[in-house]
């Protein structure tokens, strides 16, 4: 193959141009604008559930959350239930004793 003749310059341009189309096929398979060298952007996807989604999943979130702040409070309780039991059984039997009369009185 000649480095000066017409199907090296032609192999560049083929290269060039499929370059661009793996690009091109990239950014539309995950979403991204896609631009035109000279007019900008030529397709935007929008999505017109993507406000309900967005709430949806914002909702979610939040009670999520306060499950994992609950379940984290459970745990703290669990543990510390464990460590005293192991340490001081006594102490655990007293306050135990000392609710159910709180509540008997109630």
């Amino acid at each position: 193959m000649s480095w000066g003749g017409p199907g090296f310059v032609i192999a560049i341009v083929m290269l060039s141009m499929s370059a661009w189309v793996f690009t091109t096929w990239i950014r539309a398979k995950h979403g991204y604008p896609l631009e035109d060298q000279w007019t900008g952007k030529v397709i935007e996807r929008t999505d017109p559930d993507a406000d309900r989604k967005i709430s949806l999943l914002t909702s979610e979130n939040e009670q999520l959350t306060g499950k994992i702040g609950r379940l984290e409070e459970r745990i703290a309780v669990l543990e510390r239930i464990a460590t005293d039991a192991n340490s001081s059984s006594s102490r655990l039997a007293d306050e135990i004793e000392r609710l159910r009369v709180q509540k008997d009185r109630a």
